[in-house]
């Protein structure tokens, strides 16, 4: 059974990078794209080159967290009735375990807590190899509009 609020496609996705007022978006800058809706997980991809990395050439920690926030934000949103609600990160941590320097992170957003008044996700990010990257957990409050 869907956990989604109401049905979605990756159209509804790529029309959100660009901004409700489409002024442009962190996720257009990183190129992060939502490419996978399942019935209780949504999956986003973000191309590593050389404008996310640190000074020592690999994927900068704050990049993952962006990823994982965002993947974890839409799914948040998602879940409820976006005309009422829309959802905030509240909290977020990550553990980095392997460096990434080029290919595509994949990140894939699990509910743990779907509430009235929040939801907690859970994000893994595998590079293009598969491995694991960073784990992620983003707290979301939910708010009325």
């Amino acid at each position: 059974m869907s956990i989604w609020f109401k049905p979605m496609s990756l159209e509804d996705f790529a029309r959100l990078d660009k901004g409700l007022h489409e002024r442009g978006t962190l996720m257009q800058t990183l190129g992060i794209k939502v490419t996978e809706i399942g019935e209780d997980y949504l999956v986003a991809a973000m191309p590593v080159d050389a404008s996310v990395h640190n000074p020592v050439g690999i994927v900068h920690g704050g990049t993952n967290v962006v990823l994982a926030e965002t993947v974890a934000s839409y799914a948040a949103n998602f879940v409820v009735d976006f005309e009422k609600y829309y959802c905030v990160g509240q909290e977020i941590n990550a553990n980095h375990i392997r460096a990434s320097r080029k290919g595509v992170l994949t990140a894939v957003a699990k509910p743990v807590h779907i509430g009235k008044r929040s939801s907690v996700w859970n994000v893994e990010i595998n590079n293009s190899g598969g491995e694991l990257v960073c784990v992620s957990r983003m707290t979301a409050a939910v708010v009325k509009r």
